[in-house]
């Protein structure tokens, strides 16, 4: 089991994408701000520097517009990108860590010990045991890679990303297929934002359950309040959420079922 008690919070990308609060996304300022208020789970963004090291930054670009693969992990920590290590050092042992793994182009084409995937396997390496960990991706290589490690380590879950609207009917066969721990769906592959369903859309309990049924677990990303409130009550195991503050009072506010669980 990846998230229990269920439903959990997960911080997307610490406090929320972009900048929330005054937080900016994926440094340690965002995840600590998401943990005091309550979340246990923080999602962050992991991808390569020039030298081979893992650092934090969702888009292939920093801030400036230079791409992250061609800086070292010293240039980018200078410009605001924080290396995967320091991270994990500084967050308190008790935060569980959703490791979204961004792929690059040169994974295409570089020697396999440079690739992204590599790198990730040995930082698990490092890591795994010493607090929850949940690796995902949108790449199924990538996942398959880390899957088939000798040495991997086995308490590691793993989950596919699907994107942006992805038909159901082939993110759970695939996740499933894959042999993985869960699936990651957009409120858009629940048919969220359509006011009125298609004949094609499965109700969400019946996506959730036949998850489950397939042994998968469901992380729903990006729901707002009212949708996390939906989601939660159908079932999901955990919810990557923008609006930390408003999420957790509207689920409060719709009473235990759907109330994520108080920290102890």
């Amino acid at each position: 089991m990846i998230f229990d008690p269920k439903p959990a919070i997960v911080g997307h990308r610490g406090f929320g994408a972009g900048e929330r609060g005054g937080y900016r996304e994926n440094t340690l300022e965002s995840y600590l701000a998401a943990v005091d208020h309550g979340l246990t789970w923080i999602e962050l963004d992991v991808q390569r520097s020039l030298d081979g090291q893992l650092v934090i930054r969702h888009d292939p670009v920093t801030r400036a517009g230079e791409f992250v693969v061609a800086r070292s992990a010293d240039e980018l920590a200078a410009a605001g990108v924080p290396r995967l290590e320091e991270i994990m050092a500084a967050l308190p042992p008790r935060v569980a860590v959703n490791i979204d793994v961004k792929t690059i182009i040169e994974d295409a084409v570089d020697p396999p010990e440079r690739r992204t995937a590599a790198l990730v396997a040995a930082a698990l390496r490092r890591h795994a045991g010493r607090r929850p960990l949940f690796v995902s991706s949108f790449d199924p290589s990538l996942l398959v890679y880390l899957r088939d490690q000798d040495d991997f380590p086995a308490p590691v879950p793993l989950g596919l990303i699907t994107w942006l609207n992805f038909p159901v009917w082939h993110a759970l066969p695939a996740a499933a297929g894959l042999g993985l721990d869960a699936v990651c769906l957009h409120t858009g592959t629940f048919a969220m934002h359509r006011e009125e369903p298609r004949q094609q859309d499965h109700p969400i309990e019946t996506v959730i359950s036949v998850a489950h049924q397939a042994g998968l677990e469901v992380l729903a990303w990006c729901p707002a309040p009212e949708a996390a409130v939906r989601l939660a009550a159908a079932g999901a195991d955990a919810l990557s959420v923008n609006d930390v503050p408003e999420v957790l009072a509207a689920l409060a506010g719709a009473g235990p079922a759907a109330a994520p669980p108080v920290p102890g």
